[in-house]
C-alpha cells in the first residue's frame, strides 16, 4: 500500500513539475522570425502580373538621357511606374506592420500616396497646374466610379448577396463630401471677388482644415473606432507569411521611392511634348492617364478581394484611397509649391464641373448607405 502511495505521490510531483515547465515556456516570448532576402525577393516579384513591367524601368530612366522622343519617354515611364507603385505599397505595409498602428498609419498615409505627391511636385515645377488638378480629381473619381463600380459588378456576378460594414463606408463618404466642399470654396470666392491673392489664401486655409480633418480621421480609425474599419479574417486560411525585416522593408521603400521619383520626373517632362505633337490635351492626361499610374495596383486589389466576398476590404481600398488623396495629397500640393492648385488661377471652369460631378457621386453614395 505504501509503495502505491509513493508511486502516486511521485506521479503527482512529476505532473506539477511538467505544469511549471509548461508555464515557464508559455511565459517566454517567442522569437520573431523574419523572411530571408531570397523569400522577400520572390514574394515581391511574383506578387502581381504587373511586375513583368519592371523590365521597362531601366529603359524609362535612360530614355530622357538618350534624348528619345517624348512619346517613347512618356510610354516607358508610364509603364515603369505601374509595378513600382505596387511594390511601394507592399513595402509600406510590411514596414507598417512592424512599427505599430500609429506610426504605421502615418507611413501608409505618406508613402501610400508617394506616386501622386511626386507627380504633383514635378508637374507644378513645370507649371502644369491643370495637369495636377486633373490628376488629383481623376484619382478620386476613378476610385469612386470605376473601381467601386467594378467591385460591385464583379463581386455581384460571383455572389448573389454581399455584405459590408456600412458605418465605415459612411464615414469615408462623409469625409469626401467635406473635402469636396473645401475644394469648391476657393473657386466660389474667386468668382465673387477680383482682389488678387484672396483665392490663394482661401485655398491655403482650406488645405489646413483638410489636413487637420485627416489627422482627426487617423485618430478615429486607429484609436477610438477601430471596429468600423475591421475586416473579417478567413478561418482556415493559409498560414501567416513570415514578415519582412524592418531594415529590409525600409531599404526597399527608399530604393523604390527614388526610382519612382526619377520615372515621375521623366514622365512629367514629356507631357508638354505629348500634348504638342499628338494633340492630346493636358486635361485628358491629368484626369485619365495619370490616375492610372498611381492607382492601377489598388484597382486590381480592390476588384480581386471583392470577387472573394471581402467587401469591407474592397470598400476600404476604394474609398480609403479617395479620402487620402482628398484630405492629404490635395493640401500637400497647395502648400508644397508657391502656387495653389485649388485657387482660381488657370482654366477653372472644367475644374468646377469635375467638382460638381464629385459632389454628386458622393451624395449618391451617402443615399445608398443611409
Amino acid at each position: 500500500m505504501s509503495a502505491k502511495q509513493d508511486k502516486n505521490g511521485y506521479a503527482a510531483l512529476q505532473g506539477r513539475k511538467d505544469q511549471e515547465a509548461g508555464g515557464q515556456a508559455a511565459a517566454t516570448p517567442k522569437k520573431k522570425v523574419y523572411a530571408s532576402c531570397a523569400t522577400c525577393a520572390k514574394r515581391i516579384l511574383l506578387d502581381s502580373v504587373l511586375n513583368v513591367l519592371l523590365l521597362t524601368v531601366p529603359f524609362g530612366i535612360a530614355a530622357p538621357r538618350l534624348h528619345w522622343s517624348d512619346q517613347a519617354v512618356f510610354a516607358l515611364n508610364f509603364l515603369a511606374i505601374l509595378p513600382l507603385a505596387k511594390i511601394l505599397g507592399a513595402a509600406t505595409e510590411e514596414l507598417s506592420d512592424s512599427v505599430g498602428e500609429t506610426l504605421g498609419g502615418l507611413l501608409n498615409a505618406s508613402f501610400g500616396n508617394a506616386v501622386e505627391m511626386l507627380l504633383s511636385v514635378f508637374a507644378l515645377r513645370k507649371g502644369l497646374v491643370s495637369v495636377v488638378q486633373g490628376s488629383l480629381l481623376g484619382s478620386i473619381l476613378s476610385n469612386l466610379l470605376l473601381v467601386l463600380g467594378m467591385c460591385f459588378f464583379f463581386g455581384g456576378i460571383k455572389f448573389h448577396k454581399q455584405k459590408y460594414n456600412a458605418d465605415g463606408a459612411r464615414v469615408q463618404s462623409n469625409l469626401l463630401l467635406l473635402s469636396v466642399l473645401a475644394m469648391v470654396i476657393p473657386s466660389l470666392v474667386g468668382l465673387v471677388t477680383s482682389e488678387e491673392g484672396v483665392s490663394l489664401e482661401m485655398s491655403r486655409g482650406a488645405a489646413i482644415i483638410l489636413a487637420v480633418l485627416y489627422g482627426l480621421y487617423l485618430v478615429f480609425q486607429l484609436r477610438t473606432h477601430k471596429d468600423y474599419f475591421e475586416t473579417e479574417q478567413d478561418e482556415g486560411a493559409d498560414g501567416e507569411e513570415e514578415p519582412m525585416h524592418p531594415g529590409v522593408a525600409s531599404l526597399l521603400l527608399l530604393l523604390v521611392t527614388l526610382l519612382v521619383a526619377v520615372c515621375s520626373e521623366g514622365l512629367v517632362d514629356s507631357v508638354e511634348g505629348i500634348t504638342r505633337e499628338m494633340g492630346i490635351s493636358e486635361h485628358f492626361i491629368g484626369v485619365i492617364l495619370l490616375p492610372i499610374v498611381g492607382n492601377a495596383a489598388e484597382h486590381l486589389t480592390a476588384v480581386d478581394v471583392a470577387m472573394k466576398n471581402k467587401m469591407d476590404l474592397s470598400l476600404g481600398v476604394a474609398l480609403g484611397s479617395s479620402s487620402q488623396i482628398a484630405l492629404l495629397v490635395v493640401p500637400f500640393t497647395v502648400w508644397a509649391p508657391s502656387t495653389s492648385c485649388m485657387s482660381n488661377a488657370g482654366p477653372t471652369s472644367r475644374f468646377k464641373q469635375v467638382q460638381a460631378l464629385n459632389t454628386h457621386c458622393v451624395a449618391r453614395i451617402q443615399r445608398g448607405l443611409g
